[in-house]
């Protein structure tokens, strides 16, 4: 009992005595060093993947780790990787691991799968001693960084969630109408997303552009982690922790709808499927400006509160 007895004087003799043991519990869980460098590297790399394919797009053949014919399908992978750096670089600023943790998921899945699509298209990337050396090195780059991040993510993840701590309070409520535009979001990307890649052959003709079997896989696995965010996003339910995905989400729909620009003879406007695929771009922007918007109101109030 003498041990643990605190001594007060004056107007904190009435303050209850905090033991170190509860104010490391009651203590908001940080976002670790290891997992902030671990987001910012994912960010240099998928910047560098969006080069590739968004800027680079007729030479694929040369600057990519496989040859890419529809150029539509190109700058659609480019501006995910695109979209993902905001994403990852705005996760990774956060000090607070809620508030950063909404990145993690849909970036580990996303990893799994185009590494599992690698590996079983392996022949059509540029291994071969006919390729130029630049380009091998680039491809078995490609592969390495496939294989090393969901490593890399498993590990730091376990660090950061034995990283004492809880989560701070939810300050900035989702509105309802964008908790129902997310739950039909997640239930079309997660169901299309599986189907792209588990029987690419049969759903690929119910894209609105054409897709190699490899192309289905590495289109399904976007889709599928942005499935996944969009359910990460109903379980979290507060706009200031998705802030870095509402930012990333309408960057990618502004960056689809300029790869429409630059190749619209490659979209099939007039079918169903480009029909649905517009309708989905715009409730994309949608779900992200409104997230974003709250996010930035509840800060504003704030603000102004203190």
């Amino acid at each position: 009992m003498a041990a643990n007895t605190v001594r007060h004087t004056g107007s904190d003799s009435r303050r209850p005595a905090v033991l170190p043991a509860q104010a490391k519990a009651d203590a908001i869980r940080p976002l670790v060093p290891w997992m902030r460098w671990l987001l910012y590297t994912a960010a240099v790399l998928v910047l560098l993947a969006g080069f590739q394919l968004f800027v680079f797009t007729g030479r694929t053949g040369t600057f990519f780790a496989w040859t890419i014919a529809n150029p539509l399908a190109a700058v659609f992978l480019g501006g995910g990787y695109w979209a993902s750096v905001l994403i990852e670089a705005l996760a990774g600023r956060q000090a607070v691991w809620a508030n950063a943790r909404i990145a993690v998921p849909a970036v580990f899945v996303f990893s799994v799968l185009t590494l599992a699509a690698s590996l079983m298209h392996l022949g059509q990337f540029h291994l071969g001693s006919h390729f130029a050396a630049g380009t091998r090195i680039v491809t078995w780059a490609w592969i390495a960084i496939y294989v090393l991040v969901p490593l890399l993510m498993l590990i730091v993840f376990t660090v950061q969630a034995r990283t004492p701590g809880a989560d701070p309070p939810q300050s900035a409520p989702l509105p309802v109408c964008l908790l129902a535009m997310l739950a039909v979001q997640a239930i079309i990307l997660l169901g299309f997303g599986v189907a792209l890649f588990a029987v690419p052959g049969q759903a690929a003709p119910l894209w609105p552009w054409k897709l190699t079997p490899l192309l289905a896989q590495a289109t399904g696995a976007w889709v599928i982690s942005l499935g996944v965010a969009a359910s990460h996003s109903l379980l979290e339910r507060d706009a200031r922790r998705l802030r870095p995905a509402s930012l990333g989400y309408t960057l990618l729909a502004l960056l689809q709808v300029i790869a429409l620009v630059r190749y619209p003879h490659q979209f099939e406007w007039g079918s169903a499927s480009g029909i649905i695929y517009l309708v989905f771009l715009g409730t994309m922007l949608l779900t992200g400006t409104v997230g974003l918007a709250s996010s930035v109101r509840r800060a504003t109030q704030s603000s102004a509160r203190n």
